[in-house]
């Protein structure tokens, strides 16, 4: 996700923090930003945990396994 949509996202919860109330049109625009972004954020995470190993006491390493 680029740091525009980021900007658009803090801005659109700064509106609604300071008590204004958003269009139907900017609701729509916030939800679906809000889920681009948790996709992202999962996407990493999921990137992360697919490049880690645990490391035994005897030393051997083995990749973490996978949940469904």
């Amino acid at each position: 996700m680029d740091q525009k949509k980021i900007h658009r996202i803090n801005e659109l919860a700064r509106r609604v923090k300071a008590g204004e109330t958003l269009t139907p049109e900017e609701l729509a625009e916030r939800d679906a930003l809000r889920k681009e972004y948790i996709a992202d954020v999962k996407a990493s995470l999921i990137g992360h945990l697919d490049n880690t190993y645990i490391v035994e006491p005897d030393g051997t390493k083995h990749k973490l396994p996978k949940r469904k």
